[in-house]
């Protein structure tokens, strides 16, 4: 069942509470845990690699974002379901340097379950103050990947498919990210938390809620 706190959305899943936080962040309370995915830091780096002229901010923008997720919960722990860096061009002293001073700033344990993006990178994080994982991780009765799970046997938390709606009127259409809640799958996919990384526009259906986010709320929107 889901219900309304503020800004944000609470779904309560076996006893688990899931709060989900219009920085695109899901925090478990029950965990001491903020869960986030695809944050694809140093994307726009990589895009200047090539020559295209992508400001750095994007970077600054996702961490601060982040950042302030940190200080409204609290957490004693970071999950990163995948996807934390985009690709090795990207990896310049100043996206690494600012990944850093976030980790001092807000003193969170950061665990990343390695995605797509980051596997071919597994050298680095040894030097990035992060616990990696190679496969999914089951804790506290939830499997937390990259991409789906294919098992409905525990609730399934995941990224990867950065998922977004389309509202059209008359005169205008408007995209939003989403938190995609499939109950029949018991799998909530997170939308993707950095700025700068595209989306896929998920089928509406009455097996499945998306809860958009609306400048500072996240609201269900329902077939």
């Amino acid at each position: 069942m889901g219900q309304t706190q503020g800004y944000m959305q609470e779904i309560v899943v076996d006893q688990l509470r899931l709060q989900l936080l219009p920085e695109k962040a899901v925090y478990v309370e029950e965990m001491r845990s903020l869960l986030v995915s695809d944050l694809h830091l140093g994307k726009s780096e990589t895009f200047q690699s090539y020559g295209l002229p992508v400001s750095n901010q994007v970077n600054q923008a996702t961490l601060q974002r982040l950042e302030q997720a940190c200080n409204q919960v609290k957490p004693d722990y970071l999950w990163i379901l995948g996807d934390l860096f985009h690709a090795q061009e990207g990896l310049v002293d100043e996206v690494i340097d600012g990944w850093l001073k976030f980790l001092h700033r807000t003193q969170v344990t950061a665990h990343l379950v390695l995605g797509n993006h980051d596997r071919p990178l597994p050298d680095l994080f040894n030097q990035l103050t992060l616990v990696c994982f190679t496969e999914a991780v089951i804790t506290n009765g939830l499997i937390l990947s990259h991409e789906p799970y294919p098992s409905a046997s525990q609730l399934n938390i995941c990224g990867h498919i950065h998922p977004c709606v389309r509202l059209k009127s008359r005169l205008d259409t408007l995209r939003l990210p989403c938190f995609y809640w499939e109950p029949h799958r018991k799998r909530l996919t997170l939308p993707s938390f950095g700025d700068f990384t595209g989306g896929y526009e998920v089928p509406f259906s009455r097996q499945a809620i998306a809860y958009v986010i609306a400048e500072d709320q996240v609201l269900p929107l329902l077939p």
